[in-house]
């Protein structure tokens, strides 16, 4: 598990997959729920995403955001497009690829 708070982006590239914005990409390097703020146990959430395939070392990239409120976001997992809701992405941490920054937005 994981303590919800990323490294800084310029410290490690380690970052929460909900706080990044379209166009970034990386590598999943974890995945890990630190609060429950509604929806699924946060033991649930978990196994769901590592079911569908966010294990470490799987490609990530944002291809979509959601009109209203950036929320959902469509994910491109290795060869595959998934949806989720920005909340739930939070428990994927991921390695930006290298130039990446500007992909990365503030905490909402």
């Amino acid at each position: 598990m994981f303590s919800g708070r990323a490294k800084s982006p310029e410290s490690s590239g380690v970052v929460p997959l909900g706080s990044a914005a379209r166009g970034f990409s990386g590598v999943v390097v974890g995945v890990g729920v630190a609060s429950n703020d509604g929806g699924l146990q946060a033991g649930e959430l978990e196994r769901r995403l590592l079911e569908i395939g966010f294990v470490e070392g799987a490609r990530v990239e944002i291809l979509h955001e959601g009109a209203i409120g950036r929320d959902p976001i469509a994910v491109r997992l290795d060869d595959m497009r998934v949806a989720l809701r920005r909340r739930e992405a939070n428990a994927v941490m991921v390695q930006a690829d290298a130039g990446e920054a500007a992909y990365l937005t503030a905490a909402e």
